[in-house]
């Protein structure tokens, strides 16, 4: 058992179980392919099952979306799973990960972990920080050192001393230099979605060793039952392809590598590519009363601006984070629900836009759909279709946006969505499609 729980939680266990077939007495091998198979069953086949949780009162199922150029899109989808009454909170969500906007880290304006805007004189700063981070809270501080902070900005080893060995322990000159370039690839590029891929890997690793740490008197026990993983839930997003920089990669992979040798080689540069596009598919922009007006703007061309999800435009936000249910919320310019961050962090609250009944699927607007005043209809229509394109790929085909097309054609430049999910995701969603055809 303890074996086999070894092996479950490495990222790419297919490696070790090829050197262990060779190596581990074969009836043992047997037994532990065996719990693997059904371990694989159950986490794959039952994960909707036990996410989101059940408090939430929303699902994800499978829904079949019209697509602009006449074919149908078989994807997930968030519900409802009872009635709301229009302005009702549905959920409130945390977010996995999330980053301040970089004009504004260091500022002392607002906490670098859960972004809440902070009084003249009040930031706590830590007394060693490359990022420069300010927090609001002890709280807060420590969780940001807990999650990823240290690991990418700090100076205390990575890995805990009860774990550290010759092989384990990088050099802290080497980890240092390796952050300090990090570091200065975030500063020279604006666009948050490096440094969430970053966050969220230091974050799983994080959690990793601290499993692998002994637990004091008192502690709870640790769980033998189904857990899934951060790397679990973001493994089934949709992500858009992206080529990732080796600027922003090789750095990333040296901090992992000074703070443990070895660990760079969980993340390969195809795979931070993808983290990279889910990312940018999925990120909210976190704004408070509004949003803000004192955003400097982007030098990039209107195709490679960085978006996030926000009916405020993504000129608004302070940052953005990633959550793993929200997520799930597809785009209506006619949106069934908005996020609010009225508590004054990073927390999301999905608050009902009117009525909604159980099975309504809960839909956002991505860009601002409101209509302005310097624009006709149909102007209004064109740019929010170009804001979609841009940052998401694809072309609206919500009922508004069919009521207001223009009988002269359309004109955005991106027909067929272009999102994808990963390929051990679409191969279970195919066997699904399958056993449902078979039992009509």
């Amino acid at each position: 058992m303890c074996f086999y729980r070894a092996l479950r939680v490495y990222p790419t266990p297919v490696e070790l179980i090829i050197i262990y077939q060779t190596t581990v007495p074969e009836p043992v091998f047997k037994i532990v392919m065996e719990m693997t198979q059904l371990d694989v069953k159950e986490r794959v086949e039952g994960y909707y099952d036990h996410f989101p949780e059940k408090s939430m009162n929303v699902s994800v199922k499978p829904i079949d979306v019209p697509t602009s150029d006449g074919k149908v899109l078989r994807r997930r989808a968030l519900v409802v799973n009872k009635d709301f009454s229009a302005g009702e909170v549905i959920y409130k969500e945390q977010p996995v990960i999330a980053a301040l906007d970089a004009d504004l880290e260091g500022k002392g304006t607002h906490c670098s972990h859960c972004l809440r805007q902070i009084n003249k004189g009040m930031a706590i700063r830590p007394d060693s920080d490359l990022l420069n981070s300010v927090y609001c809270s002890k709280e807060c501080q420590v969780n940001s050192k807990a999650q990823s902070q240290n690991l990418l900005f700090g100076s205390e080893p990575a890995v805990p001393p009860e774990l550290r060995s010759e092989a384990s322990g990088g050099s802290e000159i080497a980890h240092k230099a390796a952050q300090e370039k990090f570091l200065e690839f975030i500063k020279t590029d604006p666009k948050l979605a490096p440094l969430l891929v970053a966050r969220f890997v230091a974050r799983n690793v994080s959690a990793e060793l601290a499993k692998l740490t002994p637990r004091s008197a008192g502690s709870p026990k640790q769980h033998d039952g189904l857990e899934y993983t951060l790397f679990d839930h973001v493994e089934r997003l949709r992500y858009l392809e992206i080529e990732a920089a080796n600027e922003g990669w090789a750095p990333l992979q040296a901090v992992l590598e000074t703070a443990m040798p070895g660990l760079s080689e969980f993340l390969t540069d195809e795979r931070f590519a993808t983290l990279l596009g889910k990312m940018a598919y999925n990120a909210f922009g976190v704004t408070f009363g509004g949003g803000r007006d004192d955003k400097p703007l982007s030098i990039e061309r209107p195709e490679d601006i960085e978006r996030t999800r926000t009916p405020y435009g993504t000129s608004k936000q302070v940052g953005a984070g990633l959550y793993t249910v929200s997520s799930y919320t597809g785009h209506s310019c006619e949106p069934s629900a908005r996020p609010s961050f009225s508590g004054g962090t990073a927390e999301l609250h999905l608050i009902a836009n009117r009525d909604l009944k159980a099975g309504d699927e809960l839909t956002v607007a991505f860009v601002d759909v409101s209509k302005h005043d310097d624009e006709s209809v149909v102007e209004g229509r064109r740019r929010r279709r170009m804001e979609l394109a841009r940052g998401w790929r694809f072309a609206c085909t919500c009922a508004r946006c069919e009521a207001e097309a223009p009988s002269e054609g359309d004109s955005t430049p991106v027909q067929k969505d272009e999102s994808k999910v990963e390929d051990s995701v679409k191969h279970l969603e195919e066997r699904e499609s399958q056993a449902q055809a078979a039992q009509i």
